[in-house]
């Protein structure tokens, strides 16, 4: 089932369409369309009444056709119209899923290639990752969960469709939470069907997925070949063991969009540098993720130990000469007793914890007397997020407060009473404000830059 709006991707779709013909298996190829589509011959073209609906609800129609059908085919894939699925891909899929509980799926992650040969991975960005405490051997395949469940792809067995199904969670109205409307049809198995999406990190090659376009290779946006390969050494070296598994904390929130979680592939952040002391000669980062600040100070000469958001993530800063602490809050503050620093980062994940003043207070004692600790974090009462949320959901999801949302909420005031809480003197405050605000924050000199101000940095010194 191939879901395909308008005719933008109608040469990746003819692509699509002969791949899956020239497969050795028995293939019915449908294509979902809100368009008459001259395809094939070879696929069946289902026009989709879009009237009065959101565009991007078009993929959820596949999910009826695939239960009225469930009793003709063994097979179930579903696709957008630039994916491109192999036979190869669907061998180690049967291969795998022999091997796993009912509860467990395997699946894909995208890749993209350039004219030059590089090869970057569009569905690892944000916040997305691999959770260290999910990797686990099945009939010596090693497998890891990897938080992005959209690929925008999923093959489901008969039997495991049927379970879908069972469970209430498949044939659904469109909706989004989590992903918006076009990744959710893609992703409803594993998020309310009770399944859970692992990919097997041990044949990795045979669970990627060409996105056609190669929109993204040369961008910022996903990583190379490179960086992936290195993060999944280390999946498989932990595989075999109960070391290396913990995450220093929840980092994705409960807010749709995932709205606030941390990112783990920050680029370098000139804001924190410049308010590091020029004098400073040993850094502390607590919340490291792959490590590009941390990297870059460590290039300076600048003595760099970091506490990584956990094992697999901070590899990069590491060959760059940063020290790395693993472990939870707890582990690696035990593991750091009686050494003291300079400065003290902690970039975007104070809001993310239960209690900050703790967090900050435990690794403030590690500074030496007139260290610094720069702490940065979203504005949570940012205007345009608040209106946002006001338009699509009618509430402000934020104001339910931490247990709920898994998010403190964050001001000038909070964060300050933050440090000062934590025993720390206020030595600066910075309110950041996008691009887009800008404007408004010239013509009011700054007086609505705490309400405008897409994140705050705070920077306290201990006493």
């Amino acid at each position: 089932m191939v879901a395909s709006y308008g005719n933008g991707n109608d040469r990746y779709l003819s692509r699509l369409v002969s791949e899956y013909k020239s497969m050795s298996f028995s293939v019915d190829v449908v294509v979902l369309s809100n368009l008459p589509k001259k395809v094939s011959p070879a696929a069946q073209v289902v026009a989709v009444d879009l009237r009065g609906r959101n565009p991007w609800s078009l993929p959820f129609a596949h999910k009826k056709l695939f239960a009225d059908r469930i009793g003709e085919f063994d097979l179930f894939i579903y696709s957008e119209d630039d994916t491109l699925v192999r036979e190869s891909n669907l061998r180690a899929f049967l291969e795998v899923s022999a091997v796993l509980p009912e509860t467990e799926v395997p699946g894909f992650l995208r890749f993209e290639q350039g004219l030059d040969g590089r090869v970057n991975y569009p569905d690892v960005h944000g916040h997305f990752h691999w959770d260290p405490g999910s990797v686990r051997l099945r009939a010596g395949n090693a497998l890891a969960v990897f938080t992005n469940e959209h690929a925008a792809c999923y093959v489901l067995t008969r039997r495991q469709l049927q379970r879908a199904i069972d469970s209430g969670g498949f044939l659904v109205a469109p909706h989004s939470d989590k992903y918006d409307l076009l990744c959710t049809a893609a992703t409803d198995p594993y998020t309310q069907c009770g399944m859970e999406k692992l990919i097997c990190v041990s044949r990795l090659d045979d669970f990627l997925l060409h996105h056609l376009p190669n929109k993204y290779v040369g961008t910022s946006f996903g990583v190379s070949d490179g960086e992936l390969r290195r993060q999944v050494e280390v999946l498989l070296r932990i595989s075999g063991s109960a070391q290396d598994r913990k995450s220093l904390l929840s980092t994705e929130t409960k807010l749709p969009d995932a709205r606030y979680s941390k990112c783990y592939y920050e680029e370098v952040q000139p804001c924190i540098i410049e308010a590091i002391p020029a004098s400073a000669r040993t850094v502390l980062s607590v919340g490291c993720g792959w490590g590009a600040t941390e990297a870059w100070l460590a290039e300076k000469d600048m003595r760099v130990t970091a506490v990584p958001l956990d094992a697999v993530i901070p590899g990069g800063a590491e060959a760059k000469g940063v020290e790395i602490v693993a472990g939870d809050f707890a582990e690696a503050r035990g593991k750091l007793a009686g050494r003291q620093f300079d400065c003290l980062l902690l970039s975007n994940i104070l809001h993310l914890v239960p209690d900050p003043v703790a967090v900050l207070g435990s690794f403030g004692e590690l500074l030496v007397r007139g260290g610094v600790a720069i702490a940065t974090v979203p504005n949570t009462a940012q205007l345009a997020g608040l209106w946002k949320a006001m338009r699509r959901k009618g509430r402000v999801e934020i104001f339910r407060g931490y247990e709920e949302t898994g998010v403190q909420m964050t001001s000038r005031r909070i964060v300050l009473g933050w440090f000062r809480s934590a025993g720390m003197r206020r030595a600066g405050f910075r309110s950041v404000v996008g691009e887009g605000a800008a404007k408004m924050a010239r013509v009011t000199f700054g007086v609505l830059d705490p309400w405008l101000a897409t994140e705050f940095i705070a920077v306290g010194r201990r006493i």
